[in-house]
Protein backbone atom coordinates (compact mmCIF):
# COMPACT_ATOMS: atom_id res chain seq x y z
CA UNK A 1 0.00 0.00 0.00
CA UNK A 2 1.19 3.21 -1.02
CA UNK A 3 2.08 5.94 2.01
CA UNK A 4 0.37 8.69 1.80
CA UNK A 5 1.76 11.89 0.32
CA UNK A 6 1.92 14.92 2.46
CA UNK A 7 0.92 18.35 0.94
CA UNK A 8 3.95 20.85 1.76
CA UNK A 9 3.87 24.33 2.43
CA UNK A 10 5.54 25.68 -1.00
CA UNK A 11 8.76 27.72 0.12
CA UNK A 12 8.56 31.37 -0.06
CA UNK A 13 10.00 32.32 -3.22
CA UNK A 14 12.91 34.23 -3.37
CA UNK A 15 13.04 37.78 -4.95
CA UNK A 16 14.15 38.05 -8.51
CA UNK A 17 17.65 39.34 -8.53
CA UNK A 18 18.16 43.42 -8.85
CA UNK A 19 19.44 45.08 -11.96
CA UNK A 20 22.30 47.17 -11.44
CA UNK A 21 20.47 50.18 -13.26
CA UNK A 22 17.86 49.83 -10.87
CA UNK A 23 20.41 50.46 -8.11
CA UNK A 24 21.02 53.66 -6.28
CA UNK A 25 24.03 55.77 -7.03
CA UNK A 26 25.27 59.37 -6.88
CA UNK A 27 23.53 61.54 -9.68
CA UNK A 28 25.61 61.83 -12.47
CA UNK A 29 25.55 64.00 -15.83
CA UNK A 30 23.76 63.04 -19.32
CA UNK A 31 26.33 61.48 -21.30
CA UNK A 32 28.69 61.22 -18.99
CA UNK A 33 27.84 59.84 -15.74
CA UNK A 34 29.57 60.35 -12.40
CA UNK A 35 32.71 60.71 -14.96
CA UNK A 36 33.53 64.10 -13.69
CA UNK A 37 32.91 63.38 -10.54
CA UNK A 38 35.73 60.88 -9.96
CA UNK A 39 38.74 62.74 -8.14
CA UNK A 40 41.60 59.49 -8.32
CA UNK A 41 43.76 60.72 -5.50
CA UNK A 42 40.56 60.68 -3.00
CA UNK A 43 38.64 58.25 -5.05
CA UNK A 44 38.64 55.52 -2.51
CA UNK A 45 37.10 57.99 0.05
CA UNK A 46 34.39 59.33 -2.78
CA UNK A 47 33.14 55.66 -2.85
CA UNK A 48 33.22 55.26 0.58
CA UNK A 49 31.15 58.30 1.56
CA UNK A 50 28.35 56.91 -1.42
CA UNK A 51 28.76 53.11 0.49
CA UNK A 52 27.65 55.21 3.31
CA UNK A 53 24.85 56.99 1.78
CA UNK A 54 23.42 54.57 -1.05
CA UNK A 55 24.29 51.37 1.00
CA UNK A 56 26.40 48.09 0.65
CA UNK A 57 25.33 47.96 -2.95
CA UNK A 58 25.14 51.02 -5.44
CA UNK A 59 25.77 52.15 -9.04
CA UNK A 60 28.40 54.51 -10.51
CA UNK A 61 28.28 55.00 -14.33
CA UNK A 62 30.77 55.98 -16.85
CA UNK A 63 29.88 57.28 -19.42
CA UNK A 64 27.45 54.66 -20.81
CA UNK A 65 28.54 51.78 -18.01
CA UNK A 66 27.54 51.09 -14.93
CA UNK A 67 30.16 50.10 -12.44
CA UNK A 68 29.03 47.83 -9.30
CA UNK A 69 30.32 49.08 -5.91
CA UNK A 70 30.32 46.83 -3.53
CA UNK A 71 31.11 47.40 0.45
CA UNK A 72 29.81 43.95 1.75
CA UNK A 73 32.79 42.21 2.93
CA UNK A 74 30.88 38.93 2.34
CA UNK A 75 30.31 39.28 -1.03
CA UNK A 76 33.25 40.93 -1.60
CA UNK A 77 35.32 37.48 -0.48
CA UNK A 78 33.03 35.47 -2.36
CA UNK A 79 33.67 37.34 -5.31
CA UNK A 80 37.72 36.73 -4.57
CA UNK A 81 37.05 33.18 -4.37
CA UNK A 82 35.79 32.88 -7.24
CA UNK A 83 38.96 33.51 -9.60
CA UNK A 84 40.26 32.88 -11.61
CA UNK A 85 37.15 31.17 -13.27
CA UNK A 86 34.50 33.68 -12.40
CA UNK A 87 35.84 36.86 -12.15
CA UNK A 88 39.20 38.11 -13.24
CA UNK A 89 41.58 41.29 -13.51
CA UNK A 90 39.44 44.28 -15.40
CA UNK A 91 40.53 44.17 -18.97
CA UNK A 92 40.98 47.95 -18.58
CA UNK A 93 43.62 47.28 -16.29
CA UNK A 94 45.27 44.85 -19.09
CA UNK A 95 44.96 47.05 -21.87
CA UNK A 96 46.52 50.54 -20.29
CA UNK A 97 49.86 48.14 -18.32
CA UNK A 98 50.36 46.96 -21.71
CA UNK A 99 50.24 50.37 -23.45
CA UNK A 100 52.51 51.72 -20.86
CA UNK A 101 55.37 48.87 -21.43
CA UNK A 102 54.54 47.13 -18.81
CA UNK A 103 55.56 43.33 -18.92
CA UNK A 104 52.93 40.45 -18.49
CA UNK A 105 53.32 39.00 -14.66
CA UNK A 106 51.22 37.19 -12.50
CA UNK A 107 49.15 40.47 -11.16
CA UNK A 108 47.64 41.15 -14.51
CA UNK A 109 47.56 37.65 -15.61
CA UNK A 110 44.35 35.87 -16.25
CA UNK A 111 43.67 32.41 -17.01
CA UNK A 112 45.85 29.76 -17.45
CA UNK A 113 48.57 32.18 -17.99
CA UNK A 114 48.11 33.17 -13.96
CA UNK A 115 48.25 29.64 -12.82
CA UNK A 116 51.40 28.81 -15.02
CA UNK A 117 52.44 32.36 -13.24
CA UNK A 118 51.37 31.74 -10.23
CA UNK A 119 52.60 28.14 -9.72
CA UNK A 120 56.41 29.79 -10.77
CA UNK A 121 56.21 32.48 -8.34
CA UNK A 122 54.74 30.31 -5.65
CA UNK A 123 57.55 28.43 -6.26
CA UNK A 124 60.06 31.15 -4.12
CA UNK A 125 57.65 32.95 -1.72
CA UNK A 126 57.72 29.52 0.94
CA UNK A 127 58.72 30.57 4.08
CA UNK A 128 61.53 27.93 3.78
CA UNK A 129 62.95 30.33 0.90
CA UNK A 130 62.47 33.47 2.39
CA UNK A 131 64.47 32.40 5.32
CA UNK A 132 67.36 31.53 2.77
CA UNK A 133 67.28 35.05 1.92
CA UNK A 134 67.29 37.22 4.93
CA UNK A 135 70.84 37.84 5.45
CA UNK A 136 69.90 39.78 1.90
CA UNK A 137 67.07 41.52 4.31
CA UNK A 138 69.82 42.52 7.12
CA UNK A 139 71.97 44.34 4.89
CA UNK A 140 69.58 46.59 3.75
CA UNK A 141 68.35 47.02 8.04
CA UNK A 142 72.05 47.96 8.12
CA UNK A 143 71.72 50.67 5.91
CA UNK A 144 68.38 52.20 6.90
CA UNK A 145 69.84 52.11 10.66
CA UNK A 146 73.13 54.34 9.10
CA UNK A 147 70.63 56.90 6.89
CA UNK A 148 68.37 56.99 9.53
CA UNK A 149 71.16 57.83 12.28
CA UNK A 150 73.17 60.13 10.31
CA UNK A 151 69.66 62.40 9.77
CA UNK A 152 69.45 61.77 13.97
CA UNK A 153 73.04 63.04 14.32
CA UNK A 154 72.32 65.75 11.51
CA UNK A 155 68.84 67.15 13.69
CA UNK A 156 67.38 66.25 9.45
CA UNK A 157 63.77 65.72 9.06
CA UNK A 158 63.23 62.36 7.39
CA UNK A 159 60.63 62.03 4.46
CA UNK A 160 59.52 58.63 6.08
CA UNK A 161 57.69 57.51 2.90
CA UNK A 162 60.41 58.63 0.70
CA UNK A 163 63.12 56.09 2.72
CA UNK A 164 60.93 53.53 3.54
CA UNK A 165 60.56 53.28 -0.74
CA UNK A 166 63.75 53.00 -0.90
CA UNK A 167 64.00 50.34 2.15
CA UNK A 168 61.64 48.20 0.11
CA UNK A 169 63.11 48.73 -2.96
CA UNK A 170 66.81 47.30 -1.66
CA UNK A 171 65.28 44.69 0.00
CA UNK A 172 62.81 42.98 -3.00
CA UNK A 173 66.01 43.45 -4.93
CA UNK A 174 68.26 41.75 -2.95
CA UNK A 175 65.98 38.82 -1.44
CA UNK A 176 64.08 38.71 -4.63
CA UNK A 177 66.68 38.99 -7.51
CA UNK A 178 69.74 38.98 -5.43
CA UNK A 179 70.65 42.41 -6.84
CA UNK A 180 72.52 44.73 -5.60
CA UNK A 181 70.74 48.18 -5.61
CA UNK A 182 71.37 50.53 -2.86
CA UNK A 183 68.82 53.36 -2.95
CA UNK A 184 69.13 53.98 0.62
CA UNK A 185 72.89 55.15 0.24
CA UNK A 186 72.47 56.99 -3.10
CA UNK A 187 70.40 60.41 -3.76
CA UNK A 188 71.18 60.08 -7.69
CA UNK A 189 68.83 58.78 -10.70
CA UNK A 190 68.01 55.83 -9.03
CA UNK A 191 65.25 52.75 -10.20
CA UNK A 192 62.77 53.79 -7.32
CA UNK A 193 62.41 57.49 -8.83
CA UNK A 194 61.41 55.61 -12.41
CA UNK A 195 59.16 53.17 -9.98
CA UNK A 196 56.90 56.21 -8.43
CA UNK A 197 55.27 57.23 -11.36
CA UNK A 198 54.33 53.58 -12.72
CA UNK A 199 51.57 53.24 -10.30
CA UNK A 200 50.00 56.89 -10.31
CA UNK A 201 50.09 57.25 -13.90
CA UNK A 202 48.53 53.56 -14.57
CA UNK A 203 45.54 54.80 -12.31
CA UNK A 204 44.89 57.90 -14.06
CA UNK A 205 44.77 56.42 -17.77
CA UNK A 206 42.33 53.72 -16.54
CA UNK A 207 40.15 56.39 -15.13
CA UNK A 208 40.72 58.87 -18.29
CA UNK A 209 38.06 59.18 -20.45
CA UNK A 210 40.21 60.06 -23.28
CA UNK A 211 43.44 58.77 -24.41
CA UNK A 212 45.15 62.34 -24.27
CA UNK A 213 48.28 60.57 -24.03
CA UNK A 214 48.24 59.35 -27.25
CA UNK A 215 47.75 61.89 -29.15
CA UNK A 216 49.27 65.14 -27.26
CA UNK A 217 51.93 63.43 -24.92
CA UNK A 218 52.71 65.86 -22.34
CA UNK A 219 56.35 66.33 -20.44
CA UNK A 220 55.26 63.98 -17.68
CA UNK A 221 54.20 61.02 -20.50
CA UNK A 222 57.39 61.50 -22.04
CA UNK A 223 59.04 61.30 -18.69
CA UNK A 224 57.02 57.96 -17.84
CA UNK A 225 57.68 56.32 -21.09
CA UNK A 226 61.79 56.79 -20.26
CA UNK A 227 60.66 55.77 -16.80
CA UNK A 228 59.52 52.47 -18.47
CA UNK A 229 62.26 51.74 -20.28
CA UNK A 230 64.45 52.30 -17.71
CA UNK A 231 62.97 49.82 -15.63
CA UNK A 232 62.53 47.15 -17.90
CA UNK A 233 65.93 47.14 -18.83
CA UNK A 234 67.20 47.20 -15.22
CA UNK A 235 64.83 44.23 -15.02
CA UNK A 236 66.11 42.24 -18.11
CA UNK A 237 69.80 42.76 -16.50
CA UNK A 238 68.42 41.28 -13.16
CA UNK A 239 67.61 38.49 -15.37
CA UNK A 240 70.48 38.05 -17.19
CA UNK A 241 72.40 38.45 -14.19
CA UNK A 242 70.76 35.22 -12.77
CA UNK A 243 71.01 33.38 -15.67
CA UNK A 244 74.71 33.77 -15.67
CA UNK A 245 74.85 32.37 -12.17
CA UNK A 246 73.05 29.92 -12.86
CA UNK A 247 74.89 28.77 -15.68
CA UNK A 248 77.89 28.90 -13.67
CA UNK A 249 76.90 27.23 -10.56
CA UNK A 250 73.83 24.39 -11.92
CA UNK A 251 73.36 23.78 -7.83
CA UNK A 252 71.56 27.20 -7.99
CA UNK A 253 68.61 25.47 -9.84
CA UNK A 254 67.48 22.76 -6.96
CA UNK A 255 68.85 25.27 -4.37
CA UNK A 256 68.24 28.78 -5.47
CA UNK A 257 69.49 31.75 -3.36
CA UNK A 258 66.67 34.20 -4.40
CA UNK A 259 63.23 34.55 -6.03
CA UNK A 260 64.40 34.94 -9.39
CA UNK A 261 66.61 32.24 -9.61
CA UNK A 262 63.44 30.16 -8.24
CA UNK A 263 61.18 31.56 -10.73
CA UNK A 264 63.59 30.68 -13.71
CA UNK A 265 64.17 27.04 -12.28
CA UNK A 266 60.45 26.62 -12.19
CA UNK A 267 60.06 28.20 -15.83
CA UNK A 268 62.91 26.00 -17.45
CA UNK A 269 60.85 22.93 -16.33
CA UNK A 270 59.51 20.58 -18.93
CA UNK A 271 56.28 22.28 -20.69
CA UNK A 272 56.02 25.18 -17.89
CA UNK A 273 54.92 27.13 -20.27
CA UNK A 274 56.87 30.38 -18.96
CA UNK A 275 58.75 32.68 -21.24
CA UNK A 276 61.54 34.82 -20.13
CA UNK A 277 59.31 37.83 -20.95
CA UNK A 278 56.73 36.44 -18.24
CA UNK A 279 60.04 36.11 -15.69
CA UNK A 280 60.87 39.41 -16.50
CA UNK A 281 56.88 40.44 -15.92
CA UNK A 282 56.81 39.31 -12.15
CA UNK A 283 60.18 41.00 -11.44
CA UNK A 284 58.48 44.16 -12.44
CA UNK A 285 55.36 43.34 -10.54
CA UNK A 286 57.38 42.76 -7.74
CA UNK A 287 59.09 45.63 -7.54
CA UNK A 288 55.97 47.50 -8.33
CA UNK A 289 54.02 45.94 -5.43
CA UNK A 290 56.59 44.96 -2.99
CA UNK A 291 57.67 48.80 -3.03
CA UNK A 292 54.66 50.58 -2.51
CA UNK A 293 52.31 48.47 -0.71
CA UNK A 294 54.83 47.62 2.03
CA UNK A 295 56.56 51.03 2.38
CA UNK A 296 52.88 52.74 2.72
CA UNK A 297 51.57 50.09 5.36
CA UNK A 298 55.31 50.73 7.49
CA UNK A 299 54.62 54.76 7.25
CA UNK A 300 50.67 54.47 8.31
CA UNK A 301 52.09 52.26 11.37
CA UNK A 302 54.93 54.61 12.46
CA UNK A 303 52.14 57.64 12.04
CA UNK A 304 49.89 55.81 14.43
CA UNK A 305 52.01 54.35 16.95
CA UNK A 306 52.94 58.24 17.36
CA UNK A 307 49.65 59.09 17.97
CA UNK A 308 48.75 56.23 20.37
CA UNK A 309 51.59 56.38 23.18
CA UNK A 310 50.98 53.70 25.24
CA UNK A 311 50.72 51.13 21.83
CA UNK A 312 54.28 52.54 20.64
CA UNK A 313 55.52 52.23 24.33
CA UNK A 314 54.17 48.49 24.06
CA UNK A 315 55.80 47.77 20.98
CA UNK A 316 59.18 49.29 21.72
CA UNK A 317 59.31 47.60 25.32
CA UNK A 318 59.08 44.35 23.19
CA UNK A 319 61.29 45.28 20.54
CA UNK A 320 64.16 46.05 22.80
CA UNK A 321 63.13 43.00 25.17
CA UNK A 322 63.26 40.68 22.02
CA UNK A 323 66.14 42.36 19.98
CA UNK A 324 68.31 44.26 21.98
CA UNK A 325 70.14 47.16 20.58
CA UNK A 326 71.64 45.44 17.52
CA UNK A 327 71.39 46.23 13.95
CA UNK A 328 71.06 43.25 12.37
CA UNK A 329 67.96 41.54 14.26
CA UNK A 330 67.57 37.95 13.69
CA UNK A 331 64.90 35.65 11.69
CA UNK A 332 64.26 34.29 15.25
CA UNK A 333 63.81 37.35 16.73
CA UNK A 334 61.28 38.44 14.23
CA UNK A 335 58.93 35.63 15.33
CA UNK A 336 58.52 36.97 18.20
CA UNK A 337 57.59 40.18 17.20
CA UNK A 338 54.27 39.45 18.18
CA UNK A 339 52.47 43.01 19.25
CA UNK A 340 54.46 44.54 16.45
CA UNK A 341 53.15 42.48 13.79
CA UNK A 342 49.59 42.90 15.77
CA UNK A 343 49.99 46.49 15.16
CA UNK A 344 50.48 45.62 11.27
CA UNK A 345 47.33 43.53 11.17
CA UNK A 346 46.02 46.88 13.01
CA UNK A 347 47.07 49.71 10.49
CA UNK A 348 46.25 47.69 7.96
CA UNK A 349 42.79 47.38 8.92
CA UNK A 350 42.58 51.09 9.39
CA UNK A 351 44.70 52.11 6.37
CA UNK A 352 44.80 49.23 3.98
CA UNK A 353 46.80 50.78 1.27
CA UNK A 354 44.83 48.82 -1.40
CA UNK A 355 41.40 50.44 -0.49
CA UNK A 356 39.95 49.50 -3.52
CA UNK A 357 39.88 46.13 -5.98
CA UNK A 358 37.74 46.05 -8.89
CA UNK A 359 37.47 42.48 -10.85
CA UNK A 360 35.46 41.86 -14.10
CA UNK A 361 32.41 39.27 -14.20
CA UNK A 362 34.07 36.27 -16.94
CA UNK A 363 30.43 35.16 -17.17
CA UNK A 364 26.38 36.54 -15.64
CA UNK A 365 26.95 36.49 -11.92
CA UNK A 366 25.04 37.22 -9.04
CA UNK A 367 26.49 39.08 -6.16
CA UNK A 368 24.49 39.62 -2.96
CA UNK A 369 21.18 40.00 -4.36
CA UNK A 370 22.48 41.88 -7.68
CA UNK A 371 22.28 39.93 -11.13
CA UNK A 372 25.92 41.44 -12.92
CA UNK A 373 26.40 40.54 -16.23
CA UNK A 374 29.20 39.10 -17.50
CA UNK A 375 31.84 41.81 -18.76
CA UNK A 376 30.54 43.93 -15.84
CA UNK A 377 33.44 45.75 -13.42
CA UNK A 378 32.92 45.08 -9.89
CA UNK A 379 34.89 47.52 -7.16
CA UNK A 380 35.29 46.60 -4.59
CA UNK A 381 35.74 48.48 -0.87
CA UNK A 382 37.95 46.70 1.05
CA UNK A 383 37.86 48.89 4.29
CA UNK A 384 34.09 49.43 4.45
CA UNK A 385 33.17 46.63 6.89
CA UNK A 386 36.25 46.36 8.88
CA UNK A 387 35.97 49.55 10.20
CA UNK A 388 31.96 49.19 11.10
CA UNK A 389 30.76 49.44 14.45
CA UNK A 390 28.21 46.38 13.19
CA UNK A 391 31.34 44.05 12.74
CA UNK A 392 34.36 45.37 14.71
CA UNK A 393 34.27 46.60 18.31
CA UNK A 394 35.40 50.40 18.75
CA UNK A 395 35.76 49.94 15.38
CA UNK A 396 37.51 53.60 14.84
CA UNK A 397 39.97 52.66 17.74
CA UNK A 398 44.22 51.63 16.91
CA UNK A 399 44.16 48.74 19.17
CA UNK A 400 46.84 45.99 18.30
CA UNK A 401 45.92 44.07 20.79
CA UNK A 402 42.79 42.81 19.42
CA UNK A 403 44.69 40.90 17.47
CA UNK A 404 46.35 38.90 19.27
CA UNK A 405 45.23 35.83 21.11
CA UNK A 406 45.05 37.45 24.76
CA UNK A 407 44.02 40.44 23.35
CA UNK A 408 41.11 40.25 26.01
CA UNK A 409 37.62 41.32 25.44
CA UNK A 410 38.14 43.04 22.58
CA UNK A 411 40.39 40.57 20.92
CA UNK A 412 39.24 40.02 17.46
CA UNK A 413 36.60 37.17 16.66
CA UNK A 414 36.87 35.40 13.17
CA UNK A 415 33.96 36.74 12.14
CA UNK A 416 35.96 40.19 12.44
CA UNK A 417 39.07 39.28 11.14
CA UNK A 418 37.52 38.41 7.86
CA UNK A 419 36.51 41.88 7.21
CA UNK A 420 39.57 42.92 7.00
CA UNK A 421 41.66 41.80 3.54
CA UNK A 422 44.55 43.77 3.15
CA UNK A 423 46.51 41.11 0.70
CA UNK A 424 42.82 39.84 -0.94
CA UNK A 425 41.27 36.45 -0.36
CA UNK A 426 40.70 33.38 -2.34
CA UNK A 427 43.69 32.00 -4.92
CA UNK A 428 44.79 35.37 -5.78
CA UNK A 429 45.58 36.08 -2.40
CA UNK A 430 49.35 38.31 -2.53
CA UNK A 431 51.60 35.21 -2.76
CA UNK A 432 54.08 37.88 -0.87
CA UNK A 433 51.85 38.46 2.34
CA UNK A 434 54.76 36.37 4.33
CA UNK A 435 57.76 38.53 2.92
CA UNK A 436 56.04 41.51 3.49
CA UNK A 437 54.99 41.28 7.10
CA UNK A 438 58.88 40.44 7.57
CA UNK A 439 60.08 43.53 5.60
CA UNK A 440 57.38 45.30 8.50
CA UNK A 441 59.04 43.95 11.71
CA UNK A 442 62.49 44.41 10.66
CA UNK A 443 62.17 47.86 9.43
CA UNK A 444 60.22 48.47 13.08
CA UNK A 445 63.03 46.39 14.61
CA UNK A 446 65.73 49.19 13.45
CA UNK A 447 63.65 51.70 14.18
CA UNK A 448 62.71 51.08 17.71
CA UNK A 449 65.17 49.35 19.10
CA UNK A 450 68.03 51.67 18.05
CA UNK A 451 66.19 55.03 18.23
CA UNK A 452 63.16 57.26 20.13
CA UNK A 453 60.60 58.90 17.61
CA UNK A 454 61.53 62.79 18.67
CA UNK A 455 58.03 63.60 16.17
CA UNK A 456 56.33 63.38 13.55
CA UNK A 457 54.84 66.03 11.48
CA UNK A 458 52.39 66.68 8.34
CA UNK A 459 52.72 69.81 6.58
CA UNK A 460 49.61 71.17 7.81
CA UNK A 461 49.68 69.40 11.47
CA UNK A 462 46.77 67.53 11.32
CA UNK A 463 46.47 63.54 10.60
CA UNK A 464 48.24 62.58 7.37
CA UNK A 465 46.51 63.14 4.41
CA UNK A 466 45.24 59.97 2.49
CA UNK A 467 46.39 60.03 -1.60
CA UNK A 468 44.81 57.13 -3.61
CA UNK A 469 47.99 56.47 -6.28
CA UNK A 470 46.65 53.04 -7.20
CA UNK A 471 48.11 52.03 -3.26
CA UNK A 472 46.93 54.32 -0.63
CA UNK A 473 49.96 56.53 0.65
CA UNK A 474 49.88 58.98 3.60
CA UNK A 475 51.06 62.44 2.49
CA UNK A 476 54.06 64.64 3.96
CA UNK A 477 55.32 62.85 6.89
CA UNK A 478 58.39 64.14 8.69
CA UNK A 479 60.06 62.30 11.17
CA UNK A 480 62.61 63.73 13.77
CA UNK A 481 64.71 61.12 15.81
CA UNK A 482 66.98 60.94 18.41
CA UNK A 483 69.81 58.11 19.30
CA UNK A 484 68.97 55.53 21.73
CA UNK A 485 71.11 56.01 24.83
CA UNK A 486 70.32 53.72 27.08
Amino acid sequence: MDSPTLDKPDAPARPAPRKIADLPGPRGLPLLGNLLQLDPPRMHQQLEQWCREFGPFFKVKLGRRYLLIVGDHQAVATMLRDRPDGFKRTTRLEQVGREMGLKPGVFGANDDDWRRQRRMVMAGFDPAHVKGYFPSLQGVADRLFRRWQAAARSGSAIDLQADLMRYTVDTIAGLAFGAEVNTLESDGDVIQQHLDKIFPALLKRMLSPLPTWRWFPSAADRQLARGVVAVNEAVDAFVAQARRRMEADPALRTRPRNLLEAMIAAADEPDSGITDVQVAGNVMTMLLAGEDTTANTIAWMIDLLWRHPDALARATDEVRRVVGDTARPTFEQMGQLDFVEACAHETMRLRPVAPILSVQAKKEAVVGDIQVPAGTVVVNLMRRDGVNENHVPRAAAFEPQRWMADGGPGAMAGSARRTSMPFGAGPRICPGRYLALLEMKMAMAVLLSRFDIASIDTPDGGPARELLAFTMAPVGLRMHLRERTA
